[in-house]
């Protein structure tokens, strides 16, 4: 397995832990991922208010730079944002002609031609479909028996592209975590919208939507996720948002390869656990246990 690896600006800024577990579990189940040379930021959610072809553009240059690369034809992007940025411009250029030639001309600019050979694939879709359970259970050597997690998609890697899940009902994550020997949390919350970025812009909006998330996550040990704005708004408003409806909400929360990476011997340390925002005692205490167990 060998991937064109584009991290995105939150990877190394916020989320440094989903980067760099990303990058400890992917070579632990031998995968080689290539950074992407002098790759540059999306446009993540900014980019299109400020102009429509600036959004496309900034994703272009960096899979116009993929495809000069070693002859690797797929980028694998793990923040939900970006992907969905690339995978737009991968599949517009497709259908629209008069817009790929717009785009090229924009890229012009930089000496760059975007060909259209890249496949942009989401980190999601890779853990499950190309390393498989199968995969886990070939590594696994610590597996999360007595562990509940609640997985948990977000938007952007489910929508409105439908490549590997179904958006209203999605299954992928769950074959990997009952791989790695938890059990899965049953919900029916984990296509649904955090509130993105109206945490900030209007924070009643996107507290209400984490609120909810997080009580139907009420008796998991854990939720698992794949997208750097998810996994912000679940951890870093659980405080709050218990104090302001009066009832305990913490949970763990953890990214998908930080999960599978424990089960498949990778330390705390490797897997950057430290940068968490939300790891309870009571998790702590039952991932001890599991090691223990397996030990």
């Amino acid at each position: 397995m060998k991937y064109l690896y584009y991290p995105g600006c939150s990877l190394e800024g916020t989320a440094r832990e989903y980067d760099i577990s990303t990058r400890e579990f992917m070579k632990a189940m031998g995968a080689e991922l290539i950074d992407i040379e002098d790759w540059t930021c999306c446009g993540a959610s900014a980019a299109e208010a400020t102009s429509y072809y600036l959004s496309l553009a900034l994703p272009a240059r960096n899979m116009a730079l993929a495809e000069q690369m070693n002859g690797v034809n797929e980028i694998l992007v793990p923040c939900s944002a970006c992907y969905l940025n690339l995978k737009i411009v991968e599949e517009k250029i497709k259908k629209d002609p008069d817009l790929y030639a717009d785009i090229n001309a924009i890229l012009r600019e930089d000496d760059l031609r975007l060909m259209g050979r890249m496949r942009v694939r989401h980190l999601l879709d890779v853990v499950t479909r190309d390393v498989g359970p199968e995969g886990i259970r070939s590594k696994l050597t610590d597996p999360l028996i007595g562990l509940s997690i609640a997985p948990y998609y977000g938007c952007q890697c489910l929508r409105p592209y439908t490549v590997f899940d179904d958006p209203e009902m999605p299954r992928s994550m769950e074959p990997v975590i009952e791989a790695a020997g938890a059990t899965v949390h049953r919900w029916d919350m984990g296509g649904k919208c955090c509130g993105a970025s109206h945490m900030n812009t209007k924070p009643e909006v996107g507290m209400e939507l984490v609120r909810a998330i997080l009580e139907q996550a009420r008796g998991a040990d854990a939720i698992a996720t794949v997208c750097p704005m998810c996994q912000m708004n679940l951890e870093a408003y659980q405080r709050k948002i218990s104090r302001l409806y009066n009832e305990d909400l913490s949970i763990s929360v953890l990214y998908l390869p930080q999960l599978l990476g424990l089960a498949i011997g990778l330390s705390e340390r490797q897997l950057r656990l430290d940068l968490n925002l939300a790891i309870t005692a009571g998790f702590r205490k039952k991932l001890q246990r599991t090691e223990s167990a397996a030990a």
